[in-house]
């Protein structure tokens, strides 16, 4: 694929919005709206008693209040643990001595740039938390099991939060195994 023109619509405070014309890999020129975002952390926490941390947070997209995990952008291009470490501190008050990378996802690729890199956190200590003006939301300490249960049952619909959820099963205990 190569970028035949780009088009700058938009620059915000965290995305940018180009249309681009693409040559495709079939040599099909394409004219596509990208939204670049510069990517963010997901932190799957999970504690002694196998509690996964899900916060209740408003989301304006959403129309409403949704579960997700604590969740943060990557600021000034800091690297991505840096960023889960930071999150789970401000929305979880938590701090966790041992990380294990859950690997990356995308949030919607057909026209976001987004790339969120997922977390397990272990070894959980409480710490202040330290809420943004503009995030509403709440921890809640949920079992495991029944974190799993609410993706399965469509109460969780954030795709972060199910992609974590998923990937943490080898590392978890669960009733089922």
């Amino acid at each position: 694929m190569s970028v035949e023109k780009i088009t700058p619509v938009f620059t915000g405070r965290v995305i940018q919005v180009n249309v681009e014309q693409v040559r495709l890999p079939n040599d099909y020129v394409a004219t596509l709206e990208m939204v670049y975002h510069p990517g963010g952390a997901a932190i799957l926490a999970l504690d002694d008693a196998n509690r996964v941390c899900l916060v209740r947070q408003y989301r304006h997209a959403a129309k409403g209040f949704i579960w997700e995990l604590p969740a943060g952008k990557l600021d000034n291009k800091e690297p991505p643990l840096q960023t889960a470490q930071r999150e789970l501190e401000e929305e979880a008050g938590r701090r966790a001595s041992e990380w294990r990378s859950l690997g990356d996802c995308l949030s919607s690729p057909g026209i976001f740039t987004e790339v969120i890199h997922l977390f397990l956190a272990t070894g959980l200590t409480e710490v202040p938390n330290q809420l943004e003006a503009a995030e509403v939301l709440d921890a809640h300490w949920v079992p495991f099991d029944e974190a799993v249960r609410m993706a399965q049952s469509g109460e969780i619909r954030d795709g972060k939060t199910l992609a974590a959820l998923l990937r943490a099963l080898p590392y978890v205990q669960t009733s089922a195994g």
